[in-house]
């Protein structure tokens, strides 16, 4: 992970001016890495510390139960797309709508060795529980601190560029009451791994050593928040994440920091844009 980081370093010193505009860029950029880096570089190292049994499950944690009526209509991917935040929508940060399917883990790329937690390493992983009729993908990335350009110090603007946080958020449709099945896999995933969990992705085993549950947003049917303790090379780093159902609509919201993921530092959870994502589901 340093050597990835002084990587950073020595291409910023050389395609990027010190200057305010700089900073954004290399957020950008450095943000766009965050969760790879996390789930594939930073490999765990086989720690076994284990997870506390209490549990923060409030009324909206994915144990509570779905709705009796009918499963509500599955969304069209056009009508996804058009219930996805874009740019302008929240007033921190930036969001695109300009993603590659690169920019996301398939579903197919993961592997949890413990079947029971395969809800969760998909969630940590960036992509999707079950089998979506139809799914949206948009990313957003915070502000990066522009005072660094003014020192004129690379070492500086590149600590600015990695203490951004961003969200790769997938917007997935299910048929035949399969979103509430997620919000179920997901609940029940969370009770059995609660003491940590190995997975690999992309061929790389990621141990995650602590699993704690938070509070989940308002104004979703069903809706689960976590802060997951990843053993990154040693360094213990947050990833959190959360996943809300509107419908037959889940929406997935991990989130990462790169600062956090060197240093194993908290970093603030954007729930203002999970809010704005929300409402615009209706």
């Amino acid at each position: 992970m340093r050597a990835t980081r002084r990587g950073f370093l020595r291409t910023f010193e050389k395609e990027f001016p010190v200057r305010t505009t700089a900073v954004r860029r290399t957020a950008l950029a450095a943000s766009a890495a965050a969760l790879a880096l996390l789930v594939t570089a930073c490999g765990g190292s086989g720690d076994d510390d284990k997870a506390g049994d209490s549990k923060g499950k409030g009324d909206s944690g994915a144990s509570a139960s779905a709705s009796a009526e009918p499963a509500a209509k599955a969304l069209t991917a056009a009508e996804l797309k058009k219930a996805a935040l874009v740019s302008g929508d929240v007033e921190s940060g930036e969001v695109t709508d300009q993603v590659s399917p690169k920019d996301f883990v398939k579903q197919d790329e993961v592997e949890a060795d413990d079947k029971a937690c395969a809800a969760l390493a998909y969630v940590q992983s960036g992509t999707v529980v079950g089998k979506p009729s139809a799914t949206v993908q948009w990313m957003w990335v915070g502000e990066p601190d522009t005072s660094a350009a003014a020192s004129g110090d690379p070492e500086e603007l590149l600590d600015a560029a990695f203490d951004v946080t961003s969200l790769r958020t997938t917007l997935a449709a299910y048929e035949d009451g399969g979103a509430e099945q997620v919000m179920e896999e997901l609940g029940k995933s969370t009770d059995a791994c609660a003491g940590g969990y190995a997975t690999t992705v992309q061929g790389e085993k990621v141990r995650t050593v602590k699993l704690a549950e938070t509070k989940a947003p308002e104004g979703a049917d069903e809706a689960l928040a976590l802060t997951l303790t990843i053993d990154a090379d040693g360094t213990k780093a947050p990833l959190k994440a959360v996943v809300a159902r509107k419908g037959s609509t889940i929406a997935y919201f991990p989130a990462v920091n790169l600062a956090s993921i060197t240093s194993g530092t908290d970093f603030d959870y954007p729930a203002d844009v999970v809010q704005a994502q929300l409402t615009k589901l209706g």
